[in-house]
């Protein structure tokens, strides 16, 4: 069972995501902001993270950028789930270093899948 960091400002949201998860067979660490993302990424060491990209303090971008540039977090697999839905957003995303970019709303299996694909 793989364990994945989510980082989603929005309650709401946070918790549909956390279910869809734990249903999927992971463990959840569920952070509001990407700040307490990055201290949480070296202390539990997730086997993924999931991040919202809208997020106040610093966004999803700024996440990926700062835990790909540090060796302690540079190897985990990070999938970005954001209602922003133009090329451009998922292009800068995985170009920031994320192994997946999904839209908001989206269903169970495309997360599940996701998940997977980036941890492969």
């Amino acid at each position: 069972m793989s364990t994945v960091l989510l980082v989603e400002d929005n309650h709401a949201q946070m918790e549909l995501i956390d279910s869809y998860l734990r249903e999927g067979g992971h463990n959840v660490i569920q952070v509001p902001d990407a700040k307490e993302a990055l201290n949480k990424a070296v202390e539990k060491k997730p086997d993924i993270i999931v991040t919202d990209v809208v997020m106040p303090g610093m966004s999803g971008f700024e996440l990926c950028r700062q835990l790909k540039n540090n060796p302690a977090t540079a190897n985990i697999p990070i999938v970005i789930c954001s209602s922003k839905d133009q090329e451009i957003d998922r292009l800068w995303g995985m170009r920031q270093g994320a192994k997946a970019y999904l839209v908001k709303p989206f269903s169970q299996e495309q997360l599940i899948r996701a998940v997977k694909l980036a941890m492969a």
